[in-house]
């Protein structure tokens, strides 16, 4: 489209067609902005049912506590972020299902998904490493046959946690697809 200052005398500018969706097209759009979705609250429901299991770890003075381990605290801190990431992000996935546009512009939505998908990604894995590592470890010592409910509980913390890793993998391979979509056809929405 040229620029108004080129435009010869009582010339109109030129308008662009819009992007043209076919039905088969916006219904596969809707399709996979719906999977986003369904994978985004799985991770968000298992996140936060880690992080309300590692919160409650606790028995009394006497018995351990999940804030006397570093790698304890580390899995309730990851799972808290994801769990807050994965709420907002099903805000923006129900957005673009409802409207059919990007809350940012595309490009930066595109590269902001994808990245966020893998930041939280990988420090969710390392979280749950470093938790499981630290489980191993407690289930040697006298402090799983002094209190083997926190253990216990420990262990389903971390469980969930991969669990809500597990789904948030899915989300980084939807979002990498929309990545290349974009790289290769400009837009994300080429299904």
């Amino acid at each position: 489209m040229q620029s108004p200052q080129y435009l010869r005398n009582g010339e109109a500018p030129q308008r662009l067609p819009p992007h043209f969706h076919s039905t088969v097209s916006v219904q596969k759009l809707r399709r996979f902005n719906t999977l986003i979705l369904v994978f985004r609250f799985a991770s968000f429901c298992f996140c936060l049912s880690s992080s309300i299991f590692m919160f409650t770890n606790s028995r009394g003075s006497n018995f351990p506590n999940w804030t006397d381990f570093q790698a304890f605290r580390y899995v309730l801190a990851a799972n808290a972020i994801v769990t807050l990431y994965s709420f907002a992000e099903m805000g923006v996935s129900v957005w673009e299902i409802l409207t059919g546009s990007t809350v940012l512009p595309e490009t930066l939505q595109v590269w902001f998904d994808f990245g966020h998908d893998q930041v939280f990604a990988y420090m969710l894995l390392s979280a749950n490493a470093a938790g499981t590592a630290m489980a191993w470890t407690l289930n040697g010592q006298d402090t799983c046959t002094a209190s083997n409910a926190f253990c216990i509980q420990s262990y389903i913390s971390i469980a969930l946690g991969f669990a809500g890793f597990l789904f948030l993998g899915f989300c980084c391979l939807l979002s990498g697809f929309r990545v290349v979509c974009f790289i290769i056809y400009g837009s994300r929405f080429h299904l």
